[in-house]
């Protein structure tokens, strides 16, 4: 009996050691896989702020980029308003011009020569001024009109001129680097109609309507 009692002893403690050593797997498997949660996290995490850090940097250089770009704007056009007022210059010199020349008291005398010649030489170092700052009048004469550049003001029968040519320059235009300062302001050519043309053109825009 004393036997029995030893052996049940024996297999007690060995179910109690399986349990302990089922006990102690158990704890390791879940200390393994908290682990390798932390683990996981911490790599998460570190992706995370790499990409926080990554866009971070992007956005950055994108800011830079378009400092940049201001910058140099402002330093190629800041004198843009400037220059379009100081276009005004030219006009008035033009326009005094034309009334000195339309003046019949005036008319050849030495003193409309000289007033004329000053004010000529005034217009050319405008314009030479305005060229060394990259301010360049656009040529419109006997050019093909063209809507960057040109505004027509008026269209003139010319069978001379291909249509669309300018045959006159009304107000000067001026770009300022590559950039628009001001259109030119133009007449331009356009074909004689005769009376049939018109008529036949009457007729298509009243069956039109």
């Amino acid at each position: 009996m004393e036997k029995d009692q030893n052996q049940s002893n024996i297999k007690s403690l060995a179910e109690e050691e399986d349990k302990n050593k089922n006990s102690r797997l158990s704890n390791d498997a879940e200390k393994e896989n908290q682990i390798q949660t932390e683990e996981k996290s911490h790599e998460e995490k570190i992706l995370e702020l790499e990409d926080k850090v990554t866009r971070t940097f992007a956005e950055m250089e994108n800011q830079r980029r378009r400092f940049e770009k201001e910058k140099e704007e402002a330093y190629e056009y800041g004198g843009f308003a400037f220059a379009k007022e100081a276009l005004s210059l030219i006009d008035n010199l033009e326009r005094s011009k034309q009334i000195l020349l339309s003046d019949e008291t005036l008319k050849n005398s030495e003193a409309l020569k000289k007033t004329l010649e000053h004010l000529d030489i005034i217009n050319k170092d405008l314009i030479s001024i305005f060229s060394k700052n990259d301010i360049k009048q656009i040529e419109s004469l006997n050019k093909k009109f063209d809507p960057n550049f040109h505004q027509a003001m008026m269209e003139v029968n010319n069978d001379q001129k291909e249509p669309g040519t300018i045959i006159q320059e009304i107000q000067k235009g001026f770009t300022i680097k590559d950039r628009l300062l001001r259109p030119a302001l133009v007449a331009v050519a356009k074909k004689t109609q005769n009376d049939e043309e018109k008529d036949k053109q009457n007729k298509d825009n009243l069956e039109k309507k």
